[in-house]
């Protein structure tokens, strides 16, 4: 059983998504270690989501209620946030809902911009991190995989995610009002991560050239060399935040980054450093610092401190201000990537349901292969030329193709149990774990089961 807990900019505040960050990389293990039922859990923890998906061995008596549980107890010991709060705002999905809404959320159909294209590669970075910690499953592993084919389906098929769109964009869209010239702006980015790289990006698209970087982990000068921009080391940073007519934060520090001091002792550098403007004609005036200003905040945690927008010349633009002012969506290109989403989802569903009467299919042939040889053993010494073994090996590939077939069908139709209890009952054949664990990982072709021989796969 699949299970996703989720809470997003649609159900949630930006504070408490600020905290459910926190910690985020421990909640897969936490997740796991709870409860024995659980097989193995994925955390995304993004700007704008939280979620956790989880994989819960069957059969478990209300196996819904103890994954929610796990789920809950561990994102309120990593965080700190209530367990009444978290279950106040969990949206649930199970099984193919579950998978429906990871492949509309690696597509972008959920996030602040629609389309955006950074969602896709956090999605893969925590299936690597499940894979790193141990956390992850075969079925979350397909699951996971097959989010990032939609999401390149989506992409290569529809309009959207074709011009760039994200987050970082629409905070340099609403800049635009403010910015009549952008290649005569000095841009500051502080951090190097994956937003840094889609930040210069849409810089430049808008005519950038004078980019400098800061990174607080000391990153820079590596980013720097790679994207072909100044690198700031810490004693330069607070004089750059202070001459910088833009400034860009994108890192995963758990503390503010720039605050209201630190443009304040760089200002103070840039007085004792330069000639004073004379504002009204009268040399020895201070520097005028309200030409204006832009700080564009896409951490979280917050990067900056809200203390920056007191200071004269300085807009604050954050997570917050640019969800508020998020475009709507392009409705005909969004039903379409909606489409792909809705088909993929299906298309997961089906195939887990058929996979799980692979381990009775498994055993249905590997009783006829044991009956086949045998047969074909006692009839040997007159089979001289062989034919009498390919007309058994024939007959038995025939009979076994409708049962294959309707492997299948009831798989798709969830009933199960009428065919495992079939085999009980006409072939004495039982399911044991062992038996359930060394299936394979789909069932066998029909096409398979169309030939003349039952070949050696089928044991």
């Amino acid at each position: 059983m699949l299970m996703c807990l989720t809470a997003s900019h649609k159900n949630a505040s930006f504070d408490l998504l600020e905290r459910l960050s926190t910690g985020a990389e421990t909640v897969g293990q936490r997740i796991t270690d709870h409860s024995e039922c659980v097989a193995g859990a994925i955390v995304i923890a993004t700007c704008n989501r939280f979620e956790a998906y989880i994989d819960l061995d069957e059969p478990v008596t209300a196996g819904a209620q103890v994954a929610l549980q796990a789920a809950t107890d561990a994102v309120s010991a990593a965080t700190g946030i209530p367990t009444e709060t978290l279950h106040q705002t969990w949206h649930t999905h199970t099984d193919e809902e579950a998978a429906r809404h990871l492949f509309a959320v690696s597509a972008g159909l959920e996030s602040v911009v629609v389309g955006e294209g950074e969602i896709a590669g956090q999605v893969r970075r925590s299936l690597q991190q499940a894979r790193e910690s141990g956390t992850t499953t075969s079925d979350l592993e397909r699951l996971f995989q097959r989010a990032s084919q939609t999401s390149r389906g989506v992409k290569n098929n529809t309009p959207l995610g074709r011009a760039g769109r994200s987050i970082v964009r629409l905070g340099l869209d609403l800049a635009e009002s403010r910015i009549s010239d952008w290649s005569k702006v000095r841009v500051l980015l502080i951090g190097t991560g994956a937003y840094a790289g889609a930040s210069l990006a849409a810089l430049r698209d808008r005519g950038v050239t004078d980019v400098a970087v800061y990174s607080p982990s000391g990153r820079a000068a590596k980013f720097a060399a790679g994207h072909d921009i100044r690198p700031i080391d810490a004693d330069m940073f607070p004089r750059e935040a202070a001459e910088a007519t833009v400034i860009v934060t994108c890192t995963t520090a758990s503390g503010f980054v720039l605050d209201a001091e630190t443009i304040t002792a760089g200002r103070r550098d840039l007085e004792a450093m330069l000639p004073a403007f004379p504002i009204d004609g009268t040399p020895g005036c201070p520097v005028d610092h309200s030409a204006g200003q832009l700080v564009i905040d896409l951490g979280l945690p917050r990067n900056v401190d809200p203390d920056v927008a007191t200071l004269a010349g300085v807009d604050l633009l954050d997570l917050e201000t640019i969800r508020i002012h998020a475009p709507l969506e392009e409705l005909q290109a969004t039903d379409h990537a909606r489409q792909i989403v809705n088909k993929a989802a299906r298309k997961f569903a089906a195939v887990t349901d058929e996979q799980s009467l692979a381990p009775a299919v498994v055993a249905l042939r590997s009783r006829a292969t044991e009956v086949l040889e045998q047969e074909i053993a006692r009839v040997a010494p007159r089979d001289t030329d062989g034919n009498i073994e390919r007309a058994l090996r024939h007959m038995m590939g025939r009979l076994l193709h409708t049962p294959t077939v309707r492997a299948r069908e009831l798989g798709r139709a969830g009933d199960h149990d009428r065919y495992v209890d079939a085999l009980d009952a006409l072939l004495g054949i039982t399911l044991d774990e062992e038996d359930v664990d060394s299936a394979p990982i789909s069932l066998p072709s029909t096409e398979d089961e169309r030939g003349t021989e039952l070949t050696a796969e089928a044991s």
